[in-house]
């Protein structure tokens, strides 16, 4: 059994025409082509469709039932897993890994520009100048860098930050770096 499916109904495609006709007339066309669209319009309707393909064959997917035995459950805390995660925490350097990251921790300490600093109610700012030209102010406590550097002070001619880098998994160390004002 074949199926038809139906064109486009009379009413749209003669909308569709006049459309067309309409723009047409609007552009300087004779009535001569707006008959030439009303005919194609017609040979179009009177098209008998093609038979739609049959749907392809969908292969059974055997299925899988779990036969647990002696292995654990996967919804169920390893003991082994949960002492490991326990040991990592532990280490007081680790950096936090659930604290939202800053804008700035998205560069390398090289890309990064002093450019001066500025003081604000008693707030000492370093203002620092990415490659693509975007000027951030930061203070004491702000993080910078991609090894969660840390500023600790802001002089006049630099900033000075303390860096947190893996040193093996589980194993933090501290680094002192700086970014220094560029002239």
């Amino acid at each position: 059994m074949t199926r038809r499916i139906p064109g486009p109904s009379v009413p749209l495609l003669l909308l569709l025409g006049a459309a067309i006709g309409g723009l047409a007339g609007l552009t300087g066309c004779s009535n001569s082509k707006l008959g030439e669209l009303e005919d194609y319009v017609r040979q179009v309707q009177a098209r008998t469709p093609e038979p739609i393909a049959p749907l392809p064959d969908i292969p059974q997917i055997s299925t899988f039932v779990f036969e647990p035995g002696d292995r654990r459950d996967p919804f169920v805390a390893d003991t082994k897993t949960s002492a490991v995660v326990d040991v990592s925490q532990g280490d007081s350097l680790a950096p936090d890994p659930l604290r939202r990251k800053e804008e700035l921790e998205g560069y390398a300490l090289d890309a990064l520009r002093m450019v001066g600093t500025l003081e604000q109610n008693e707030t000492k700012w370093g203002l620092i100048r990415t490659q693509d030209g975007t000027l951030h102010r930061v203070r004491v406590g702000n993080y910078l860098g991609l090894n969660n550097g840390q500023i600790t002070s802001i002089r006049d001619d630099g900033i000075q930050l303390t860096e947190v880098i893996s040193e093996a998994p589980g194993e933090w160390r501290e680094r002192q770096a700086s970014v220094s004002l560029t002239q």
